[in-house]
């Protein structure tokens, strides 16, 4: 019995280690790949419009909103009960309607990045299989999570270059 299990273990050992030496590990940084590629900043570029076409609607609400509330202040005091009520309703009202738009535009600026950055990554997953299939690497590893903080350089290859010329 114990002849069996050594004789297993030794095969064992000596099975690993030869697939050790056909196996290749790959590397890269998907975040530096993925601004690397030519349309990345054609994507960030629009992304960027639209963030500031809404931060100036928001702001232009804002400041609707704070010159309606300013003159109410200014203005309460001489009012009657019925009309106080109806504008401290409608500054609620356009509050309510400001915060809305505030959660609607946050959604949709989550939507259009989802959008404009799906063919990217699309490309880039398309670049990573091409490069393992190519370079016949059993994995090629994201570096930008720290989830391998240590790769042996000469255990592994950077192919960074190799995927930045399949992402062109």
């Amino acid at each position: 019995m114990k002849r069996t299990i050594f004789t297993l273990t030794m095969l064992l050992v000596t099975v690993a280690s030869a697939m050790a030496q056909d196996i290749k590990l790959g590397y890269f940084s998907y975040k530096a790949l993925l601004q690397s590629m030519p349309d990345y900043s054609v994507a960030t570029a629009s992304l960027d419009k639209l963030r500031r076409q809404y931060a100036d609607e928001l702001s232009a609400a804002q400041k609707e909103f704070n010159e309606k509330y300013e003159l109410f202040l200014d203005q309460q005091a001489s009012l009657a009960e019925s009309i106080r009520q109806k504008r401290q309703a409608d500054l609620q009202t356009l509050l309510e309607r400001n915060e809305d738009f505030k959660s609607s535009a946050d959604r949709l600026l989550k939507d259009a990045e989802k959008q404009l950055m799906a063919p990217l990554h699309d490309k880039l997953k398309a670049a990573i299989a091409k490069a393992g299939e190519q370079g016949g690497y059993l994995i090629i590893v994201n570096t930008d999570s720290e989830a391998c903080p240590y790769i042996a350089p000469q255990m592994a290859v950077d192919v960074t270059e190799q995927l930045m010329e399949l992402t062109k």
